[in-house]
This record gives structure tokens, C-alpha cells and sequence, in this order.
């Protein structure tokens, strides 16, 4: 991409950032001194206690006398294991994303009236203001479609009377429509941008009234709107699993965060995705698919364990790929021997592959799978599990699927605006106070030098 005026780095600024950087390097060795908990979490990975939910439980360990010891992980919406969720949804149905929608906003499954009702006011709100594709989306696309998608509940705003209206109805309402509206949101500015930027075709197709969440983000986004019966489960599948993932998780935090402050829906939403598209959060499987690329693309024989094996130690040792020193897709702050999501989604991705003739590429996500816990625990000192999680296999589902990669992250936060929803309705609700975590000052004292008489730093 060629630079402009605008997103220029002056020398000027450069000089400054240099000058900057010199002050923020705070002593590492602070922080056990004080006892600080950086990430908010201790050295095993348990995040500090700030909060108490009804909404999901994420759940890593087992009771063993007095013993607390690992276990594989399990998921619960509102008491309800999420595999049970799955496993009850008719495999004929496409809307198990509404059915556990509904549970986590009113802390019940839904009748079938009541999930009747439900699926058709997210039907009724599908619907995005007059012009707001023209004006807002087609206007100045950006190449980064969470920032779009932000943008796009920013401006949201204008168009709401009661946009600062935090009472529990009103806030529902606002909740429903962006459940409803992510996909159009999210799609939309994709397809805006594949055409001003690539010169593609442009495709703006309108949402139907009987479709679920899945199957309107395929329909919507294929040019010819067609999809298979198992492509649209897979994706509803997706969704449920990326829905929900208890209160500390960043960006469901962040939610709490903001929405303690009294703000308004969409402020707060804007600041969730923000934390959501960030890659060591929404964006991991991202890295995971450009890794297995990487990965394909200098072993020529994707079956030979020993090549694979080093090849996962060099990305390990910071010697391939980004250079990050990260295998992705491998680990969770809180699962240690399995995350659920992962072992859910692995029972359906080899049905996939085969459908869609990804067998190959199944096997070689199968021996890293196999591999990678290996070569970390070999490699690195941990305190806990190595597992895959559920980037792992989403990014190769949603490859499978033929979705583009910039809408990965998207369709995250159109599963995850449930869980914010119900979150935010929580945090309103039940919490009368902002949120204000403490933060030590390590700095010394110094004495102010009028401007004549400082001195400038080496």
C-alpha cells in the first residue's frame, strides 16, 4: 500500500517516539516485587477474581480431595453444557445460534413459541436505516472490516432517538438489532471494500426473513447465494462456540469495564470490538491459517513427522514464520488439557474436509495438532497444559467454508455480540459502580527545571 501524506512517520515524530520509548520501560522484576498481576492473571493463568456472572461458566479444573488438579475443559451457558446444547439442536435446523442466544440474555432455553418469537424480531430488526449502505458503508471502506464494523455501531448512534437510554428494555431493544445487524454490517463492508479497493464485483444482496444468522452471512456474501445443508450447521456451530466465553475474557471484560461507566450501548459495543480485533484475541485464527500456510509451504512432504517437528521448533525459537516465538492456535489462558470448543469443533471438521475435499490439509492440522503440545513442552517451561484451542480449527472450517480472510474476525464478534448483550444487560443490572482497578506509580520524585534551564537527552 502506498503511503500518503496522512499516515506519514515524520523524522520529527520518529525523534519523539525514540524519546518516548526511553521512559516506559519499567523493571520486570517490579512487578513479583509487588506482587502485581500482569494480565490480571497469576503465573498459572488463573485470572484475578473482579466479578461474579450467571451468564457462562468456563471451567478447567476438578476437585480431587483437598487437591485442585487439571481437567478437560467444559463450557456452560446459563448451567447448560454447551456440548449438550449442540448435541440437542435437530440437524435439520440452522438456528441453534438464536436458541443460545436466548438462553444467555433471559437465562432460559426458549419454547418453541418463544424461540418463534425471538428469531422473528431478530428477522424484523435485519434491516439497516435508509441509505445507511450508501452513505455510511460505500463511503471510504476500510481494509480492516472490524474497524468497519466499529464505524458502522459509532454511527448507529445518529440514527437512534434513545440512544443514551441505558434502561433494561431499551438496551435490550438496542442489543436485539445489533445481534441482527452484525452480518449486514460485517459482509456489507467487506464486499464494499473487495470493490472500490480490487475492482470486483459488487454484491449487496438482501437479507430473507426465514433465514438464521448462518445462513443470511452465506447467503448474503456468496454471489450466488448457495450453500450446502452442512456448510450452513458448520457455520451456525461456529457461531455457538465463539458466543460465549465467561466474564474475564477480553473483550467481554471490556464490556463490564465500559458499561460500568453508564455510556451508551454502542460506545460500549465500539470499544468490545476494538479489544476483539486484536490478534491475541479475535484474531489468533487468523495467524493460525497464515502459519499452516507457512508451514505448506516449506515442507514438501506434509506427512514427515520428523521435518514437521523441526520446522514447529524453529517457529517456536523465533527462527520461522513471523518470528514471534508462537505456535498458534496452541494453549489457552485458562484450559489447560483440552478446550471444548476445539474437541466439539474437531468431530465435525473431518466431515467437512471430506465434503469439501480438504482431506490432506485435515491430515497436516492433525499431525500439528499431535506435535505441537510436544515440541512446547520440550521447548518451553510451563506451568500448565498445552492444548489446541479453538482458533486452531476455526480458521481451516471458515477456509473450508471459502470465507475470506478479513472476515474471520467478524464473524467472531457477530457470534460474540450475544454473549457482550447479555453481559452489558448483567452489568447494568446488577452493578451499581464503576469500575477502577488500582495501578502503582513506580516513578521517583523530580524537581521541576524551567524550560531555559533543562537539558536536552542523550
Amino acid at each position: 500500500m502506498i503511503e500518503n501524506e496522512y499516515s506519514k512517520i515524520t523524522p520529527e515524530i520518529q525523534s519523539l517516539a525514540d524519546l518516548s520509548s526511553r521512559h516506559f520501560a519499567i523493571d520486570p522484576s517490579l512487578y513479583s516485587r509487588y506482587d502485581v498481576k500482569r494480565g490480571l492473571r497469576d503465573v498459572n493463568g488463573k485470572g484475578v477474581l473482579v466479578g461474579l456472572t450467571e451468564i457462562s461458566e468456563v471451567c478447567a479444573t476438578k476437585r480431587d480431595g483437598d487437591q485442585i488438579i487439571p481437567a478437560d475443559g467444559e463450557l456452560y451457558y446459563r448451567g447448560y453444557n454447551v456440548k449438550d446444547i449442540i448435541a440437542g439442536i435437530p440437524p435439520e435446523s440452522h438456528f441453534g445460534f438464536e436458541e443460545s442466544a436466548f438462553l444467555l440474555i433471559f437465562g432460559k432455553l426458549p419454547t418453541q413459541e418463544e424461540l418463534k418469537t425471538f428469531t422473528s424480531q431478530l428477522s424484523h430488526y435485519r434491516t439497516l436505516p435508509t441509505s445507511f449502505v450508501r452513505d455510511i458503508i460505500m463511503k471510504a471502506p476500510s481494509q480492516d472490516m472490524m474497524n468497519t464494523l466499529a464505524r458502522s455501531v459509532l454511527t448507529l448512534y445518529s440514527y437512534d432517538n434513545k440512544a443514551d437510554d441505558i434502561s433494561i428494555p431499551n438496551v435490550l431493544r438496542q442489543c436485539m438489532q445489533m445481534i441482527s445487524l452484525f452480518p449486514l454490517l460485517s459482509v456489507y463492508g467487506y464486499q464494499a471494500y473487495r470493490h472500490y479497493h480490487d475492482g470486483d464485483s459488487l454484491f449487496i444482496h438482501k437479507p430473507l426473513p426465514e433465514l438464521s444468522t448462518a445462513e443470511t452471512i452465506l447467503h448474503i456474501l456468496r454471489p450466488d447465494s448457495k450453500y450446502t445443508p452442512l456448510e450452513a450447521r458448520l457455520l451456525d456451530i461456529a457461531l455457538i462456540l465463539h458466543m460465549e466465553h465467561g466474564g474475564g475474557n477480553n473483550s467481554t471484560f471490556t464490556t463490564h469495564l465500559v458499561s460500568s461507566s453508564g455510556t451508551d450501548t454502542y460506545s460500549v459495543i465500539a470499544a468490545s470490538i476494538g479489544s476483539l480485533k486484536g490478534p491475541k484475541h479475535g484474531g489468533a485464527n487468523i495467524k493460525v491459517v497464515k502459519m499452516v500456510e507457512d508451514i505448506k509451504a516449506h515442507l514438501t512432504d506434509w506427512t514427515d513427522e520428523d521435518a514437521m517437528r523441526t520446522y514447529l521448533k524453529a517457529i517456536l525459537n523465533k527462527e520461522a514464520f513471523d518470528r514471534a516465538g508462537l505456535i498458534y492456535g496452541m494453549g489457552h489462558a485458562v484450559y489447560s488439557l483440552s478446550d471444548p470448543r476445539a474437541r466439539i469443533f474437531r468431530t465435525y471438521v473431518e466431515r467437512l474436509a471430506i465434503e469439501k475435499g480438504f482431506q490432506e490439509e485435515y491430515a497436516l492440522y492433525s499431525l500439528i495438532e499431535r506435535l505441537a503440545p510436544q515440541v512446547i513442552a520440550d521447548e518451553r517451561k510451563i506451568y500448565k497444559g498445552v492444548s489446541p484451542n479453538v482458533d486452531f480449527f476455526s480458521g481451516f472450517v471458515y477456509r473450508m467454508l471459502d470465507l475470506p480472510l478479513e472476515l474471520y474476525t467478524p464473524i467472531f464478534a457477530i457470534a460474540r455480540i450475544a454473549g457482550w448483550s447479555a453481559h452489558r444487560l448483567e452489568e447494568i443490572s446488577y452493578n451499581g459502580k464503576i469500575m477502577r482497578p488500582a495501578y502503582m506509580s513506580v516513578s521517583s520524585r523530580r524537581e521541576y527545571l524551567p524550560v531555559d534551564k533543562r537539558t536536552p537527552e542523550l
